[in-house]
């Protein structure tokens, strides 16, 4: 297994900043907040091409995983390579969730719930702030 890539919360506030993420993408990926429903930039991006970490890099979803769940969060049925996400079980707010985060870096992505329409039966409810589309 691959080290994690790690960082000062500096280095990552600085390397979001260059990357030109979303204002939110910091306390997203570093401290598991969750950007407002309907306001990530790509919950209703349709184009042809692919999802990766905002932190490193790291391929997550392709968009031809992609779903309209209705829920305000970019959804995903499957994530593009075996492995690319880690899942944890989340207790907070009072409710039990299973939050994913990236399997390189630890960025918080959103989470994941057994309610998906596809075949997998996923539904993988991700943070746009913590994405970065790469189109085909």
């Amino acid at each position: 297994m691959t080290a994690k890539i790690e960082k000062t919360d500096a280095e990552w506030k600085a390397l979001l900043l260059e990357k030109g993420a979303e204002p939110v993408a910091f306390e997203v990926t570093r401290h598991a907040a969750t950007e407002r429903a309907y306001t990530g930039k790509y919950e209703t991006v349709w184009a042809d091409g692919s999802y990766h970490c905002i932190c490193c890099g790291a391929k997550l979803f392709e968009s031809s995983a992609k779903f309209d769940a209705g829920c305000g969060w970019p959804s995903f049925s499957e994530e593009a390579v075996p492995g690319a996400i880690e899942e944890h079980t989340d207790r907070k707010y009072g409710m039990t969730r299973v939050e994913t985060v990236c399997a390189s870096c630890g960025a918080h992505l959103g989470h994941v719930f057994p309610d998906g329409p596809t075949d997998t039966g996923l539904r993988y409810c991700m943070n746009s702030a913590s994405l970065d589309f790469k189109s085909e």
